[in-house]
Formats: structure tokens, C-alpha cells, sequence
């Protein structure tokens, strides 16, 4: 495959969903360790200096430009395979197979992609970008970021949102754990088994744990 191919083809654009998902994988791994600070019991000072650290270090500063880049191009392509694959089922199967042809979630890769947009741009708007803000370019003081979760997370609603949005991310990662590693050529049986079955669990613990935060702020568990 030449270069070129690589944002134009079908098995190119594949392959950059397959890599930028697993790259931004790695990133939740990272964020849902953070998250789980909240509840040390000591009032957010373990928290508070996890995500200290992830906003004074210059490191860090610049791996964010790499993995918003990751966002922006795993969000670009799984939109423009999206649009290609329903422009080639103008016209729909005689016989609907449903779940028998494939999964539900495997299907609704789109909408659920969409929706895990619509709540990341709600979460930045509420989290990340009045940090940076506040923070400024020179890496100043952040915000109390503890505390304003707590005050976030006392609304209602907009716990309800963010645990629509992880349901979005459980389902959403579980068809894509394992197909980032079919696209990259794991074709064994045994082994796609074993993928599968770690991905179920990945999505699974990684969703309920981010699920749990707002949760567990709301009612005054942390």
C-alpha cells in the first residue's frame, strides 16, 4: 500500500481507525486511573495532584496535541466509512438477519461514535478547556478540579448524560477492541477469542468505573 493510500482507501482508512483506536484506548486507560482517585477518601488531594501533574508537565502538554489530533482523525474516518458503506446499501437485504448477521452494536458504529462525540465535546466544554483557561499557555495555577466536579456533578441531568455517554463508550468499544486488532491482521481463532473476551472486560470495567464518578458524586459517596 503507498502512503497515499493510507487516508484514501478502504483497507487504508481501516487501518488509521484500527490504529487511532487503540492509541486513544491507551489514552482511557490513563484517564479512568486518574478518575479512580476520587475515591482515596481524603477530599480530592490524590486527584487533585494526578491531574496537577497532567496540566503542569510540558510532556503531557504536548502529547494532548497528539492525542486531539488521534480524536479528530479516528472521528474524520469512521465518519467518511460510515457514509461509504450506507451509499453502497441503497438497497437493503431481502431477508434481516438482525443479530444472526452481526451485532446490534457492530451496526450502530456511527451513532454511537456520534453520540460519544456529542458527550466529549460537552465534557471538554465542562472540564478541560475552563482549565486551560484558567491555566493559561505559561502553565499557571489550574482550577480545583475536585471541586468543581463535585459542583458539576450535583445536576441531575447532567449526570444522566454522562452515563448515557459511557453506555455509548461500553458498547462502542466492545465491537471496536476486537476489530482494531482484526484490521491489523490477527486472523487466528484463538487468539480473536481471547481478544474479544478481554475487550468485554475492558469495555465493561473501563465504562462502569467512568459511569461511577458523576455517580458517586451526585450521591455524596465521595
Amino acid at each position: 500500500m503507498k502512503w497515499s493510500e493510507i487516508f484514501t482507501s478502504s483497507v487504508g482508512k481501516k487501518l488509521v481507525m484500527g490504529l487511532t483506536g487503540l492509541f486513544l484506548i491507551s489514552f482511557l486507560v490513563v484517564h479512568v486511573g486518574i478518575n479512580a482517585c476520587i475515591w482515596a477518601n481524603d477530599d480530592g488531594a490524590m486527584f487533585n495532584r494526578a491531574a496537577h501533574f497532567m496540566g503542569s508537565s510540558y510532556v503531557i502538554r504536548i502529547l494532548e496535541i497528539g492525542l486531539m489530533a488521534g480524536f479528530l482523525i479516528h472521528i474524520i474516518q469512521g465518519l467518511v466509512l460510515e457514509f461509504q458503506n450506507r451509499s453502497k446499501r441503497t438497497v437493503g437485504y431481502q431477508v434481516n438477519l438482525g443479530n444472526r448477521g452481526s451485532k446490534w452494536y457492530s451496526r450502530s458504529m456511527g451513532l454511537l461514535g456520534t453520540l460519544i462525540l456529542l458527550f466529549l465535546i460537552i465534557h471538554l466544554s465542562q472540564f478541560w478547556y475552563p482549565n486551560r483557561s484558567h491555566q493559561g499557555w505559561l502553565l499557571g495555577e489550574e482550577l480545583n478540579l475536585f471541586d468543581r466536579m463535585k459542583t458539576t456533578f450535583s445536576e441531575l441531568w447532567v449526570v444522566i448524560i454522562y452515563v448515557l455517554g459511557c453506555f455509548s463508550l461500553c458498547w462502542h468499544l466492545v465491537h471496536g477492541f476486537q476489530s482494531a486488532f482484526r484490521t491489523l491482521g490477527v486472523s487466528n481463532n484463538r487468539y480473536l477469542s481471547m481478544i474479544n473476551n478481554i475487550g468485554i472486560g475492558f469495555s465493561v470495567i473501563v465504562s462502569l468505573v467512568f459511569a461511577m464518578m458523576p455517580v458517586s458524586m451526585y450521591l455524596g459517596w465521595v
